[in-house]
């Protein structure tokens, strides 16, 4: 096992024991329950096999589905963000020949990251919440969950990405 897959199986484990044991259980205005676990894809290597990836993003959420007992709806959210990454973030780089091998989340600019988290936090917050209601009829309260859940959760993804980045010296 090289260092890289030991640190993805500790920020598997770390962040689906954090996101079932803690944060499942917290609410803020009775509405709000944010979801740190998608860091996990976030921080998921770019080099990587693009179907390794996929399988390991459907993994996290079965994982994170199976512990909250939640019916498949994470799984389906989480790959749907693992499978839209790439494309975002080639859209975002402005440039198809970007070496993704050097690319590491906590060294691009604040806008580009932000713009990244924010994007791929919306997507998945729409599905999950999509699959949650499964009906159009609360269209509205899907809209209003994703966004008050959305905002807090990029908000706690930027703090971890920016406090637990290894170059400390990113740029702000």
């Amino acid at each position: 096992m090289t260092r890289e897959t030991i640190i993805i199986a500790f920020r598997f484990i770390f962040l689906a024991l954090v996101q079932t044991l803690v944060l499942n259980n917290i609410y803020f205005f009775d509405y709000i329950n944010p979801n740190l676990y998608i860091l996990f894809i976030l921080q998921y290597p770019i080099e990587s096999k693009r179907t390794n990836f996929l399988i390991i993003s459907f993994l996290f959420g079965l994982t994170i589905d199976f512990f909250s007992n939640s019916g498949g709806v994470n799984a389906a959210a989480t790959i749907a963000m693992a499978y839209f990454s790439l494309p975002i973030l080639r859209l975002l780089q402005n440039n198809k020949d970007t070496d993704f091998k050097l690319f590491k989340l906590h060294n691009e600019s604040f806008l580009r990251v932000i713009t990244y988290v924010i994007i791929l936090t919306f997507i998945h917050h729409f599905i999950l919440f999509s699959l949650e209601y499964s009906s159009l009829k609360e269209i509205r309260s899907i809209f209003c969950k994703t966004i008050s859940t959305s905002v807090f959760t990029v908000f706690l993804c930027i703090v971890a990405i920016y406090l637990f980045g290894k170059d400390k010296t990113s740029n702000l």
